[in-house]
């Protein structure tokens, strides 16, 4: 059909796009719109679609089945558009969205478990070319399957300079006299910036998807930070019809990427131009220009989100304890009944906010401590350097030693028999997870996984039932050894290295008769 073009073949969950030609004059971003209908035998999705610059319209759709699908492309400047397309199926690690199963644990979308081992590189797109294929690199060489990252630029110490672009035409202030000194006095000032917010810069948004796009390639989760507080561009304090163009802009762009996660803000407590009847507006936007209901949450700094919100679909957490972080998951659980990801428990580094100086070895532990008491662990990077180039925020290598053992820990996750763990009460001073099941939380188990943390005991003693036969696996978390304990019945005895970080797996091979 004249003026629109398309591919007729698409994989499962995969992106199918539709472009069409149409006006250039005036404001397209504002003055015209464009909306699909696509259709199978499975399904019917309407979607919104967007201007992408040079007279080019397009509407982007991802197929949940497999087979032919019709669509039906309508604007207010052009005759409807119809055409068909044929859908594959989905492409080798293609797995679908994520979603949420059993209450407190998360599935890709053909069931599949999804074990979250997620790290934060705030603004690792808006680097250099160079900075990104190491970034890149380094992801492809790690266990890491979701990444948090922002759509806009962050003004923060170790993040004075300029990004490759900006979401906005227009111009930026004078950075030129920002020290990190005085990089503080500009935080959340407008003054100086000459932003055009009804013109978005496609190009910013062209890379963006493009690094979402080299993500999936790799199996990762793209968690967007749609907002946040370190801002000297006024983008943290636009007025409500520009957040509310916004985020329909972005939603209609990227919804139709699998691997994209929702996350409202970074840290919302600390943006006091925004109410909290903004956010739950924000929400509805989203939830109602997202057809596939991706992944959805806001982050805190202090104080927590009311995360048993309908639209939330998992709580992202940053610990609000000075000591504390994981071992508060088994609470959070309970009064959220939803999966708990700590998205901030601290960063492995050397720098000199508390937040970021943690050893390897306390990142490490964190990182268990989640997993055995029913969450998901999130990872950060912040050692100092000649260059100021921090993983947390620009990406690039990390230097640090926890990442190198968190394959070990998602290979036991995924040992785990079911959806997922959930905390079980074992002793007092040790952590005791097993599979997460419904109703009755009693009796025997067939699978146990122990952690001791920072004690060291020499051994335990354990007693399930006098019948059943035990496998008992010794693991060393920190040098990622395995040992066959031998296998048991009835009161046994463990014999252990007496060094920190050892975890104890045990599955029941024999029931009792």
């Amino acid at each position: 059909m004249k003026g629109l073009k398309y591919e007729d073949i698409v994989n499962r969950w995969g992106v199918f796009e539709a472009q069409i030609e149409g006006p250039s004059g005036g404001n397209p971003f504002t003055e015209h719109s464009v909306r699909g209908i696509f259709k199978s035998s499975e399904e019917m999705v309407e979607c919104e679609g967007f201007y992408d610059g040079d007279g080019i319209y397009r509407v982007r759709f991802m197929p949940s089945f497999e087979g032919m699908y019709f669509f039906e492309i309508t604007s207010d400047f052009s005759e409807k558009k119809t055409g068909s397309f044929f859908v594959l199926p989905p492409r080798e690690r293609n797995h679908g969205p994520v979603r949420v199963k059993d209450t407190w644990h998360l599935v890709y979308e053909d069931d599949t478990p999804y074990f979250s081992i997620g790290t934060t590189c705030y603004v690792w797109t808006h680097q250099t070319d160079e900075l990104i294929e190491q970034t890149l690199k380094t992801l492809s060489e790690s266990a890491f399957n979701k990444i948090r990252m922002c759509v806009f630029p962050k003004h923060y110490d170790y993040n004075l300079g300029e990004p490759r672009s900006y979401p906005y035409e227009g111009t930026p202030v004078d950075s030129s006299c920002i020290t990190k000194d005085n990089f503080g006095d500009y935080t959340g000032k407008t003054e100086g910036n000459c932003w055009d917010f009804e013109r978005f810069h496609v190009s910013h948004f062209r890379h963006l998807e493009k690094c979402i796009c080299r993500l999936e390639e790799l199996g990762i989760e793209a968690d967007l930070i749609l907002m946040h507080p370190y801002d000297r561009w006024g983008f943290s304090s636009m007025k409500p019809e520009d957040d509310d163009r916004y985020l329909k802009y972005v939603t209609a762009r990227l919804s139709a990427f699998h691997n994209v996660w929702w996350s409202l803000a970074n840290e919302y407590d600390l943006m006091t131009a925004k109410s909290r009847k903004d956010w739950e507006r924000f929400a509805e936007i989203i939830c109602e220009n997202d057809p596939y209901q991706h992944m959805c949450s806001i982050h805190n700094c202090i104080e927590h989100y009311d995360y048993s919100r309908p639209w939330i679909t998992h709580c992202s957490l940053q610990r609000n304890d000075l000591y504390k972080s994981a071992e508060l998951v088994n609470q959070w659980r309970e009064k959220y009944k939803k999966p708990v990801i700590m998205d901030e428990m601290g960063y492995e580094g050397d720098i000199q906010h508390g937040w970021g100086n943690l050893t390897g070895e306390e990142m490490l532990r964190r990182f268990w401590e989640a997993a055995c008491r029913g969450g998901y662990p999130g990872h950060g990077e912040t050692y100092e350097n000649d260059r100021d180039i921090l993983w947390w925020s620009h990406g690039g290598e990390l230097c640090g030693e926890s990442h190198k053992r968190f394959a070990f820990l998602l290979d036991v996750m995924k040992q785990t028999p079911g959806s997922g763990l959930m905390p079980y009460p074992a002793g007092w001073d040790e952590v005791c997870a097993v599979p997460q099941e419904k109703g009755r939380r009693e009796g025997v188990k067939d699978y146990y996984l122990f952690y001791y943390s920072f004690m060291r005991p020499s051994f335990r003693e354990f007693h399930f039932d006098d019948e059943s036969e035990w496998s008992v696996r010794v693991l060393d978390t920190w040098n990622m050894t395995v040992e066959d304990a031998g296998i048991f019945r009835g009161r046994f005895r463990v014999d252990l290295p007496a060094r920190q970080y050892i975890a104890v797996q045990i599955r029941r091979i024999k029931e009792a008769e």
